[in-house]
């Protein structure tokens, strides 16, 4: 079967057009605010395709709903006007998607939530028959490894968001996640847009098969379901200045602190590209926050020719 499903149908197609090129929506989140009125409809809702389904079901599940706030169309809101970044659902519309018919019988969960929509992700997670176990913490950080003052909120600036993590049935994580901190730090990119490092953490710490929801990339080994998870999809919403992240992206670690096998392999060869490029150790250490060693051990991990003082490496 497909792993992705085809792209929403325009909005100034024709209201009797073939509904089974129409969509989910995409993404999360935005703020509280005041009541847009009801009867000012932001565009046409689209008809949903089927969840994707597997024999034996699907035995982990990523989900990145796109949680509808009270103020819909705020600056920072994903449906404002026109920035238009992504349509949303409403909590009832979210809790009916049929996550139970296509999950295995044991099975894992991961639900992004907002940190001001944590009891509507509870609930969500319940509809779909998963329980609460823990959580993950996403810390945005800056260039320096700093927290990322950027964020919104009307209580306090929020750095971070929540991987709600839910289990069906009776499943423990793999032997790998016995060592896996429950936070992931890197950088943030466009609005809403979460961390590649979520999929490795997830490879490694829970069983394939693997489906992601409102997904807005394809990704090797994962059926994807989405309006935005087609290749040939380009997401929706204007990716802003401070929004792209750095050439290198990496996650921010304290001294002595060791990298996953798989991160560090992947990390380790952007490094040495960089490296090869022209860049100095010194260098890659400034962008990534990292130490001279830790730069030097990642560029021997990736068996980089380290260039002598003052000259670039023979070819």
């Amino acid at each position: 079967m497909p792993d992705s499903v085809p792209a929403r149908r325009p909005r100034d197609s024709a209201p009797g057009q073939d509904p089974a090129r129409i969509s989910a929506p995409a993404r999360s989140p935005g703020r509280r605010g005041a009541v847009q009125p009801a009867s000012v409809p932001l565009r046409v809702a689209a008809t949903r395709a089927p969840l994707p389904a597997i024999e034996g079901g699907f035995r982990t599940v990523l989900a990145d709903p796109p949680w509808r706030f009270t103020n819909r169309t705020g600056k920072v809101a994903p449906e404002h006007r026109r920035l238009d970044r992504y349509s949303t659902l409403d909590l009832d519309q979210v809790c009916a998607l049929d996550v139970a018919a296509v999950a295995a019988s044991t099975a894992h969960l991961y639900l992004w939530v907002p940190n001001a929509l944590l009891p509507e992700g509870l609930q969500v997670m319940a509809a779909w028959g998963f329980r609460y176990i823990s959580n993950i913490v996403w810390a945005k950080r800056r260039k320096d490894g700093g927290p990322d003052g950027r964020g919104v909120g009307f209580y306090f600036r929020n750095v971070t968001e929540l991987i709600l993590f839910g289990v069906r049935g009776s499943m423990r994580t793999l032997a790998p996640a016995r060592r896996q901190v429950n936070m992931i730090e890197s950088r943030k990119r466009e609005h809403s847009r979460k961390p590649d490092e979520q999929y490795e953490l997830i490879e490694a710490c829970s069983p394939g098969p693997y489906l992601e929801l409102f997904a807005r990339h394809p990704r090797p080994g994962w059926a994807v379901w989405g309006d935005e998870a087609a290749a040939e999809i380009t997401p929706r919403g204007q990716v802003h200045r401070g929004y792209q992240g750095g050439e290198l992206r990496v996650p921010y670690l304290d001294a002595h602190v060791r990298l996953p096998s798989r991160a560090a392999d992947r990390i380790a060869g952007a490094l040495r590209t960089a490296y090869e490029d022209g860049a100095t150790i010194r260098e890659l250490a400034d962008a990534t926050g990292y130490s001279i060693t830790r730069v030097r051990s990642l560029l021997a991990r990736a068996g980089t020719s380290i260039r002598g003082r003052g000259r670039y490496a023979a070819g």
